[in-house]
């Protein structure tokens, strides 16, 4: 219903919930009535939880900014009830929020900016003259009045120095963040500057891309580095030995109430050796990691850069298919693979003990495979995680906490791109142009990752 809610709520009992909708004089009459015994009950200290529970709980709207104003006037100077009012200026009901950036206003609740500026943007934009505008509505008056309010001045550049001020001890802890250590020396640098991304004909047969889905052209990104091999089942175990039990390093709309996946596949002996592309993982677990060491996981244009260099080539090794360079399908069955059919019924003979024997390669196998940079296995063994999502080519940003995969498996919000095949693939999968996808909850034998990090 709101922002950053406060935990101190209280369960609402029956008689502050029985609100008559018969017509309109008895609805407005009895949230008068519940309004009027909140007012009773939460005067003192111990009803602050009460009066937080109906500012962030009461499904009548009336009642919550009735329950804002009492927060604000009887207990603006305690911590928890600044911060219900402050995620109130959040909350659906229109009214609701206004109530909650008036009161703002009148008390001058400082806790309130950060909310604030996630509706309006820096105070001190809004302060020039030559600053572009959308229409403004009540939202946006009460909201810009409110932080003239509480930093009490119109001034452009005294509004700067204010913010900066008032931000100077979170943006140093952002600072840190941002600045921890890259946890891995073993990366190779991608150079800034343009490359040429895509292909000018999509893949023919029963692999082809959809027309346009990654259209040859010319791609500028900054430098950055890149981990030279795959993330290795030693380096996910220290992963878990130092971090898996905070949530220090985890995604925002990661499942409540659960670990980071041991990987599935962990117990198999095909799969878990030390030095192995860690699989059997979630893009959750995989984020939370690069988090962890200092990075994140690539764009699928920093994917296709460092896979391809900067002249279009199919492969990484340029742009003839060469099997001794990869581990695909071929390689990891032993046995020749010319149609879909054969494919597929070579497929449906693996087992989860024995069959592939040898499915994947260690991570800094094959050599000869490598990219322009040195970056192996960027074609085959595993497919790559990457955060770009595979229809819009943004960022990654799922909103499905507290679901069941099964709620959102059709929604394009939770599918993100995978590059550079992997040891089932035929060999048109293993181009440095190829994008598969998959859901962000599903945990494969054939999927790992490797990190990004910033350059100096």
């Amino acid at each position: 219903m709101v922002g950053n809610l406060p935990s101190a709520t209280a369960e609402l009992s029956p008689e502050f919930l029985e609100v008559d909708h018969s017509d309109d004089a008895r609805y407005w009459a009895s949230v008068e009535a519940v309004v009027d015994l909140a007012d009773r009950r939460g005067r003192d200290r111990a009803g602050i939880p009460l009066l937080i529970g109906l500012a962030v709980k009461h499904p009548q709207w009336p009642v919550r900014a009735a329950a804002v104003r009492l927060l604000a006037a009887h207990h603006r100077d305690d911590a928890t009830a600044a911060a219900a009012v402050a995620a109130a200026t959040h909350d659906p009901v229109d009214w609701v929020a206004f109530t909650a950036l008036k009161v703002v206003t009148e008390h001058r609740i400082r806790a309130a900016v950060p909310d604030m500026i996630r509706i309006s943007g820096w105070p001190s934009n809004f302060a020039r003259d030559d600053y572009a505008r959308k229409p403004v509505g009540c939202g946006a008056a009460f909201t810009k009045r409110a932080l003239l309010a509480i930093f009490g001045t119109r001034d452009p550049q005294e509004l700067r120095r204010l913010e900066d001020e008032y931000f100077t001890d979170m943006r140093a802890r952002v600072a840190a963040h941002a600045r921890r250590p890259r946890l891995n020396d073993d990366v190779v640098l991608v150079p800034a500057g343009p490359f040429l991304a895509g292909t000018a004909s999509s893949a023919g047969g029963p692999f082809r891309m959809k027309q346009g889905d990654n259209p040859l052209r010319a791609e500028t990104l900054p430098a950055f580095h890149i981990d030279r091999t795959t993330v290795t089942n030693a380096r996910y175990a220290e992963f878990l030995d130092k971090a898996s039990d905070t949530g220090e390093y985890d995604h925002p709309d990661q499942p409540e109430e659960r670990r980071h996946h041991q990987p599935a596949h962990w117990h198999d002996a095909r799969f878990n050796e030390p030095g192995m592309p860690v699989v059997g993982l979630d893009w959750y677990d995989a984020w939370a990691f690069a988090n962890w060491a200092g990075g994140t996981l690539p764009s699928e244009l920093q994917w296709e850069k460092a896979a391809r260099g900067t002249d279009g080539r199919s492969y990484p090794w340029g742009d003839g298919f060469e099997p001794d360079r990869v581990n695909y399908v071929e390689r990891s069955y032993g046995q020749p693979v010319a149609d879909l059919d054969e494919l597929e019924a070579l497929l449906v003979t693996t087992t989860h003990d024995d069959t592939p024997p040898h499915p994947v390669l260690a991570s800094d196998s094959l050599p000869a495979g490598a990219s322009p940079y040195g970056v192996l296995q960027m074609s085959g063994n595993v497919w790559e995680l990457t955060r770009t999502n595979y229809y819009t080519g943004e960022d990654m940003d799922p909103f499905f906490r507290g679901r069941h995969p099964m709620e959102f498996m059709n929604r394009k919000e939770a599918f993100h791109v995978l590059r550079g095949g992997t040891w089932t693939s035929p060999p048109v999968c293993l181009t440095t142009f190829y994008r598969g996808k998959d859901l962000i909850t599903d945990l494969h034998n054939e999927v790992g990752f490797r990190c990004v990090y910033e350059a100096e």
